[in-house]
């Protein structure tokens, strides 16, 4: 019996914790959910804008911002995704790292070449799937666009 308590504990501490918040999403942009009323900022990567356009391989500007969004909401289509608190931005909003059937949904983003890791905030995470991106030319990397950060800095006005 001496035995089996601190094991119980042990193994109580190791146990994943529940997620901070799980429901179906809705695709407000290509990082930003929202599940019973909660913002959530997809933790470690920054997808275009809705606004922003990007130049396919051939130098057609399309509209990657609402193409990340809308490849995200058809991933996520009647799905229970599951996201796990990690920090508040400064607008209020939940930043979470969210999975959907055990998929890490901003892993997914990357992968595709729908948003790009945020190395300030993620340090390494993402990496491998954003060299694989890039390599493979999928999504934004197939031609040029302007880092989404630096797209919403020069609408500031270079602030």
């Amino acid at each position: 019996m001496r035995i089996l308590i601190p094991l119980m504990v042990l193994l109580a501490a190791c146990a994943p914790a529940p997620p901070t918040v799980m429901g179906r999403a809705s695709v407000i942009d290509g990082d930003t959910l929202e599940i019973h009323d909660q913002r959530i900022r997809l933790w470690g990567v920054d997808a275009p804008e809705a606004r922003q356009l990007c130049d396919d391989a051939v130098g057609a500007a399309y509209a990657c911002g609402r193409l990340s969004a809308n490849r995200l909401d058809q991933r996520l289509e009647n799905k229970t995704v599951s996201c796990w608190l990690q920090d508040t931005d400064r607008y209020g909003r939940m930043v979470a790292r969210c999975e959907m059937d055990g998929e890490d949904v901003g892993a997914w983003l990357v992968r595709q070449g729908l948003a790009v890791r945020n190395a300030r905030y993620a340090g390494a995470a993402y990496l491998i799937e954003e060299v694989a991106a890039r390599r493979d030319k999928a999504g934004i990397w197939a031609g040029s666009f302007t880092d989404p950060e630096d797209w919403r800095r020069q609408r500031r006005g270079g602030k």
